[in-house]
């Protein structure tokens, strides 16, 4: 990519930039620069969760659909726009992950369709392609809700479309559609009761705006690598999401807690560590700072001991990535799920599993495949189409077991010959009930009707640790408490998490219920997901009570009644 010489680019940068045509390389280039700033940006746009729980993933899922466009395009030398914009939307397809990368990649599709048969971009091409995108995208989804990113796409659209009456530069185009972006973002609280409630603006249009201000920053010779430093609550950061995405030259993970013998400088301390590595994570509670950060080997020291000279260190941790990323490899490849193994003509059942506890759960009930995900860890397209594309059958069904997959597990139907099809289910629960229905000879339709039906058998508790203080729903929570999510609602806030699950059984009316299964996370030990077992099963004596390793993140329990 052109990139200026200096963080603040000469007016002949520039005029380099905004003077040649917007071709195939100028399209290739604008995009590296709108994921650059996405990616710059994209704590922020994960911490703008609705809901107080851990496991923000919009800018992860955004980022992760961006860099899969731009590796489609990265070493093409293709000058025709067209033929780049058509490779970057299908790219943009195949990784989609999570509701917000799905949206994404149809903006991408219909801003390409409107560039079928361009060389090059000029200002009514520009504008034509923002009001496909926007055409595309709501296309793509079969309820609109305004307030979310679809609403910045249309209104960037609108402002591409009247800046034509005042100028015919594709640039100066941009930089009004920028602005709007900027404004329809902060707008869409007042479109979206839910947002307004929790106090903060669409992630999915500021994971937008983020892209095309990044365009327009490349564009003015902007830096694009300047991350605006933030500081989260303790229990909001989330090391498990850095493990994702763990890149070349990233050798050691360094986790440091500390007290600043003065007031901290963020932004210094901040850039510091940018100088030292990456997938930095600055969290504080009662004064205490944690610092989280992935450094190359002979870096591994530094943060350590640059933090000393701005306060006390009371604890270190420095883990090796290589091995760990190894070790957890090696241990996929001796636990083997034992998968049913499907014959031709047959229905094969591929599911989504967020911790191999599912995953056994799943591989027991008889699917033929199990693909790993859920919270922050959406998985893309392409990787549902692969998990059932060697199946030796032609007769499909997905179970995406999260309301934030769905729409990925759509997208991968459409890419296929086979015969597919999605059974909505947005928690892992209502998978297991629907894949308890599985007749792998039986009628397509009618199979994937009564599994269709299983979902409304089934009530989802889902229990975590609130990552901010919020009232949503009349539900008053303070950062650090249990909360409770019924059937995907915030019901309640708690001090434990003993008093957590027995308020959620007693307001899901689990005595109307016959069977509690009770799937424990990793963050919870075995010895009290079984007490609180125990516990329940003392006071309902009548019912079946099960404890099982789910094994999932981020989430304590996940209970199923039935």
């Amino acid at each position: 990519m052109t990139t200026p010489p200096e963080s603040e680019a000469t007016p002949e940068f520039i005029e380099k930039i905004r003077q040649r045509p917007i071709d195939g390389f100028a399209l290739k280039n604008l995009a590296s620069a709108g994921l650059t700033w996405l990616r710059t940006n994209q704590e922020l746009v994960n911490a703008l969760n609705v809901f107080p729980v851990p496991d923000g993933d919009t800018g992860t899922n955004m980022v992760l659909t961006m860099q899969s466009a731009f590796d489609e395009i990265k070493d093409s030398p293709e000058e025709h726009v067209g033929k780049t914009a058509n490779d970057l939307a299908q790219g943009a397809l195949m990784g989609a992950r999570g509701n917000s990368g799905v949206i994404l990649s149809q903006i991408w599709r219909g801003f390409a369709r409107a560039l079928d048969g361009h060389e090059v971009i000029d200002a009514p091409t520009l504008a034509s392609a923002f009001a496909a995108a926007r055409d595309t995208a709501y296309k793509g989804v079969v309820r609109p809700v305004e307030g979310t990113i679809l609403t910045v796409a249309k209104d960037i659209a609108s402002a591409a479309e009247a800046a034509l009456e005042n100028t015919q530069d594709p640039f100066e185009i941009l930089e009004i559609v920028v602005e709007e972006a900027a404004a329809s973002v902060e707008r869409t609280p007042d479109l979206l009761d839910v947002l307004k409630d929790a106090g903060v603006v669409d992630s999915g249009g500021k994971g937008l705006y983020f892209i095309i201000e990044g365009m327009l920053r490349f564009s003015k010779g902007m830096p694009l690598d300047t991350a605006v430093a933030s500081v989260k609550p303790l229990s909001a950061l989330n090391f498990d999401d850095a493990m994702q995405t763990v890149e070349p030259g990233q050798d050691y993970e360094v986790v440091v807690d500390f007290r600043p013998t003065e007031s901290l400088n963020l932004e210094k301390y901040f850039d510091a560590l940018e100088d030292m590595g990456t997938s930095i994570q600055i969290g504080e509670g009662d004064g205490m700072y944690r610092m989280h950060i992935h450094v190359p080997t002979e870096k591994r020291y530094e943060p350590i001991d640059y933090t000393m000279g701005i306060g006390t260190i009371t604890k270190v941790h420095i883990e090796n990535l290589l091995a760990q990323m190894d070790e957890l490899e090696k241990q996929r490849q001796e636990q083997p799920l034992k998968l049913t193994p499907v014959e031709p003509g047959q229905i094969a059942v591929v599911t989504v599993a967020p911790g191999p506890g599912f995953a056994n759960v799943f591989a027991s009930l008889g699917a033929a495949a199990i693909v790993e995900g859920g919270q922050t860890m959406n998985p893309s397209t392409q990787d549902i189409l692969a998990s059932f594309e060697n199946l030796p059958t032609d007769k499909v069904i997905i179970l995406p077991n999260n309301k934030n997959i769905i729409m990925a597990a759509k997208a991968a139907t459409e890419v296929t010959v086979k015969q597919t099809a999605v059974i909505p289910s947005r928690t892992v629960p209502q998978g297991v009930s629907a894949l308890l229905r599985l007749i792998p000879d039986g009628d397509f339709d009618a199979v994937v009707e009564d599994m269709t039906s299983a979902l409304e058998d089934i009530e989802t508790g889902e229990i975590t640790t609130a990552t901010r203080t919020v009232e949503i729903d009349g539900v008053n929570v303070q950062e650090g408490e249990i909360i409770v999510l019924h059937n995907g609602k915030l019901i309640l806030s708690s001090d434990n998490l003993q008093n957590a699950c027995f308020s959620f059984l007693e307001q899901a009316d689990a005595n109307e219920y016959e069977l509690i299964t009770m799937f424990y996370g990793v963050d919870i030990p075995k010895t009290e997901a079984f007490r609180i077992g125990d516990l329940i099963r003392e006071t309902y004596p009548d019912h079946e009570i099960e404890v099982q390793n789910g094994g999932q993140p981020h989430y304590q329990f996940i209970i199923s009644i039935e």
